[in-house]
């Protein structure tokens, strides 16, 4: 089972076996079994974090706790 840990100020860490999929159903391969996924919007390796969050302030739109609440 894989784990998604959303990390402040920072990617989606993905933990553990995963299918990664383009839009239209396409396949992505993914780097291993721990991996960062983009939130910033900036990464010039989409979907993957390339570290650019650090570099352009990236802060969290809202704590992470308050947006599962908001969504159940």
């Amino acid at each position: 089972m894989a784990t998604i840990t959303v990390r402040r100020n920072g990617p989606y860490r993905i933990q553990g076996p995963v299918t990664l999929q383009d839009h239209d159903g396409n396949p992505i391969a993914v780097p291993g079994e721990v991996f960062a996924l983009c939130r910033c919007g900036h990464s010039k390796n989409k979907p993957f974090c390339d570290g650019t969050h650090k570099t352009v302030g990236f802060t969290d739109p809202q704590p992470a706790d308050a947006a599962g609440a908001s969504q159940s």
